[in-house]
């Protein structure tokens, strides 16, 4: 088995634009700028792709739960799974920023029960994650559970 060397931080952000820009303004203030986003709280997830090592990062709107983070792979309702999720899948250990707190965490897909009770607390912070459901469709959007 080929042993990776990952570098967590020199992360690849996302393509120019306005994800980016909240990535970076994120990063530069520590949280303060960007883990509120449009008035519901945001993470940044860096995830590791398998091959090369190279590290990704990517906003994401997010639940907390007894020190857990809930995300959903919804991917604005695109018919395929997000290209963090297929890397995390691939390579569950993972880093978070929350806020000013950057540390090492491990993520999984949620089981029936707690996606049971942790979609409609997602939908509640972002009510479009129902229309994304039904636009993905017949893609079942993952819940992520991320525990440090």
């Amino acid at each position: 088995m080929q042993t990776i060397t990952i570098d967590w931080n020199h992360p690849t952000d996302p393509k120019p634009g306005r994800e980016r820009d909240h990535v970076r303004d994120y990063v530069a203030t520590g949280g303060l700028d960007g883990h509120l986003w449009h008035g519901v709280p945001t993470l940044l997830l860096t995830t590791v792709d398998r091959p090369t090592g190279r590290t990704a990062r990517t906003p994401l709107i997010y639940a907390e739960d007894a020190g857990r983070h809930i995300v959903l792979a919804a991917g604005w309702g695109a018919p395929e799974h997000p290209a963090w999720y297929r890397r995390l899948t691939a390579h569950p250990e993972v880093r978070l920023q929350v806020g000013p707190a950057v540390f090492q965490a491990r993520a999984r897909t949620a089981c029936p029960a707690e996606r049971d009770v942790y979609w409609p607390a997602m939908t509640a912070l972002w009510p479009l994650f129902d229309d994304y459901r039904t636009s993905a469709s017949p893609r079942e959007i993952p819940l992520v559970v991320i525990t440090p």
